[in-house]
């Protein structure tokens, strides 16, 4: 596939994406999420976060202070701010990320080996990648049975279990801190009772329809000094916009999903 039609298929998915995440049952659904990711969100620090997903921005409770989006075209970027490039070639140095969220990207892209590598290889030594998926046991999950349903969002593409996400963190040298589960409901209900999230997420059952994986790098990495960037010059003005990344790209993983 050529790299006009990747971008082509990327716009295509974002803007289904974009619609779905717009919808009541997406509202609930990232209602539910950014519940989950609050505590976590609140305690961090730092210059700069990338978002990385089709939803409305997740993390504005989050105190760092240069919060960065993704589109992948020009006519999907939300503001100036916007970067705007494919998932799996984010033309970012290394490290420079105190927060990276990943949102549900990884069951539609193509190459997601590739962009969970550049996702982690952005995020900074004392800073926490964050990794959206849609669980298999949820109510939502267990729809899939329906293979016509599987043309559609939220039940596209290949759904994985944090366990085996886990592994392919490894791989990149990062570590599972913790999964939460969220999203709790009844069969034919939205994601709105009250009760049922509490005492879904009390006591972390793995029946949420989605899970939140707190992943940092590997403890040995993290004593590894990094020169000092000069993150102004490199993530400033001009470079936020339509860029283009064309330094060296990380070798790819190989194993099978």
């Amino acid at each position: 596939m050529s790299n006009s039609d990747v971008m082509i298929s990327l716009a295509q998915l974002v803007r289904d994406g974009r619609r779905y995440w717009g919808s009541a049952d997406g509202q609930a659904h990232w209602q539910a999420e950014r519940a989950c990711l609050g505590p976590v969100c609140e305690r961090l620090f730092g210059a700069y976060s990338l978002e990385l997903g089709m939803a409305p921005r997740l993390g504005d409770m989050c105190p760092i202070r240069h919060p960065i989006r993704w589109a992948p075209t020009a006519e999907l970027a939300e503001s100036s701010q916007t970067l705007v490039c494919q998932p799996d070639r984010l033309p970012l140095p290394d490290g420079v990320m105190q927060l990276v969220i990943v949102h549900h990207l990884l069951e539609v892209v193509e190459d997601p080996h590739h962009v969970l590598q550049e996702a982690a290889r952005v995020t900074a030594d004392s800073g926490r990648l964050i990794i959206f998926g849609w669980g298999p046991l949820g109510v939502t999950g267990l729809s899939r049975v329906w293979p016509q349903r599987r043309r559609h969002l939220p039940w596209r593409g290949h759904w994985r279990t944090p366990g085996r996400l886990g592994d392919w963190l490894a791989f990149v040298d990062f570590e599972i801190e913790r999964v939460d589960y969220c999203g709790f409901h009844l069969p034919g209900r939205a994601p709105r009772n009250a009760m049922l999230e509490t005492l879904g997420r009390r006591h972390n059952l793995p029946l949420g329809d989605t899970f939140m994986i707190r992943a940092r790098r590997k403890s040995q990495l993290a004593q590894i000094q990094r020169p000092k960037l000069a993150i102004g010059s490199s993530l400033g003005g001009a470079s936020l916009g339509h860029a283009t990344r064309i330094s060296r790209q990380p070798e790819r993983m190989t194993e099978g999903d």
